[in-house]
This record gives structure tokens, C-alpha cells and sequence, in this order.
């Protein structure tokens, strides 16, 4: 977290972490497409020639508060091939939370939890504390042959503190509702370190509702939950 009380601005960074082709810049590009022009910046990617993220991709969406300070929400994907851990090691800095997006097969199983451990390796080597930076997990490509079962996933959430979301990234589903649960997150443990309701008069509802005021929630569990969009209206 940045916190400028001069410049009255608070910017949030989230980190999107995993093994390499498990959907991480799919989700991001998932998001970007639903989330407004008006308010999302231009989404970067650098990619090598088989179509792996090399670099990161960097969605900002801004908004305002009642009080009067600009909220910046960055959003971060890390590449996930082997050769470039330094580079997520870099990416993974002053990150306030983290989506994991997990192969939901079987067979990925090992490379998952080899890429946890390493997940946990860097946060310790940017001194980040793994037990204060909140993570969901989000089982991706529950459309594909040999993935675990509800139950088997529901049993890995009740094993760990961690939020779980299964998901399809590259139709949307799961997406916008992994998004929400790692920004209240991040709000949450924000809120206990900084006091953001006292400080800056930012409350996790009005703070999540803004966030998604200019994004298309439609056909998502998000709908049950969120405010309607109100057509042509600004955060």
C-alpha cells in the first residue's frame, strides 16, 4: 500500500501468481474487457513467441472518495515459467494481496504446490510477511478433463484460511468473483494496519463498491451483492 496524505492518494497493488499458462493474464484480460474505458488504464503485455507472459500486464482502475482522495487500484500478473523468478520476485513487491491461479487438474497438482512454495520464498525475500498478506486461491479450468471435484477443492479450502474460487478465466466465470475476494482481502488487512476508515474516511463497502461501479458484473455471483450499475453514472 501507498498512502500519499499530500497528494491524497491510496494505491492498492494486487498480484496475480502461478504456474506458467494457468490463466493468470487471462484473468486480467477477462477484466480489463468488463471494467469501463473511461476508467481503466491500458493494459500491458509483453509476451514471448509460444504465447507465454514474459513480463507482467498493469491494469490501473482509478476512482475517488467522498473524502476526497483518489483510490488506484494496480493490478499485476508475474510470468510463471521457471527462468523467470527474479522477475516475479520484483513484481511481488509492496504487493498488498495476492490471487493464486491454480490448474484445477490433477496432474498439475505438483507444479501448483511447487509454485506455493515459491510464492512464499519470494514474499519472504521482499519481506513480506506470508501470514499478514492475504491470498485467494482460485482453481482455474474446471472445464477441462481430470480436474478435482467440488469436494476435493472443498476440502483444500477447509485445510487453509484462504478464500477459494473455482473458475473458467478463459469464459469469465470466476473471474470478477476472485477479483472481489482478494480486494476485500486486501481491504480488510489494509483496514487492520492503517486504520483507512479512520484515516482517509474509506469504508470496505464503499471501497468495493466503487471499485466495481464501472465494472459489468452481469451473469457473475457479484450481482447478488453489488448495487446496479446506474447507466452513464461516474464513482
Amino acid at each position: 500500500m501507498q498512502l500519499n496524505h499530500a497528494q491524497r492518494e491510496l494505491t492498492v497493488k494486487i498480484v496475480y501468481y502461478g504456474p506458467g499458462l494457468s490463466g493468470k493474464t487471462t484473468n486480467l484480460q477477462m477484466v480489463h474487457q468488463r471494467t469501463s474505458p473511461e476508467v481503466r488504464g491500458r493494459l500491458l503485455t509483453v509476451e514471448t513467441h509460444d504465447d507465454r507472459t514474459l513480463f507482467f500486464d498493469l491494469l490501473p482502475v482509478f476512482f475517488s472518495t467522498a473524502n476526497g482522495f483518489k483510490v488506484k487500484v494496480k493490478l499485476f500478473t508475474v510470468p510463471g515459467q521457471v527462468i523467470h523468478n527474479a522477475t516475479r520476485r520484483i513484481v511481488l513487491q509492496g504487493a498488498d494481496a495476492v490471487a493464486f491461479i491454480a490448474d484445477s487438474r490433477r496432474a498439475a497438482a505438483a507444479e501448483n504446490n511447487a509454485y506455493w512454495k515459491n510464492l512464499v520464498e519470494n514474499m519472504k525475500e521482499n519481506n513480506l510477511d506470508p501470514a499478514q498478506v492475504p491470498v485467494v486461491i482460485q482453481y482455474n479450468k474446471r472445464d477441462l478433463p481430470d480436474t478435482k471435484t467440488d469436494a476435493e477443492i472443498e476440502e483444500t479450502r477447509k485445510k487453509g484460511k484462504e478464500p477459494v474460487v473455482g473458475a473458467i478465466a478463459i469464459r469469465g466465470i470466476g473471474v470478477l468473483e476472485t477479483l472481489y475476494a482478494v480486494l476485500q482481502s486486501a481491504f480488510r488487512s489494509l483496514e487492520a494496519r492503517a486504520g483507512l476508515t479512520k484515516n482517509i474516511g474509506l469504508g470496505e463497502r464503499e471501497f468495493l463498491t466503487q471499485v466495481f461501479a464501472n465494472i459489468d458484473v452481469t451473469g457473475t455471483e457479484l450481482e447478488r451483492i453489488l448495487p446496479p450499475r446506474t447507466p452513464g453514472a461516474r464513482p
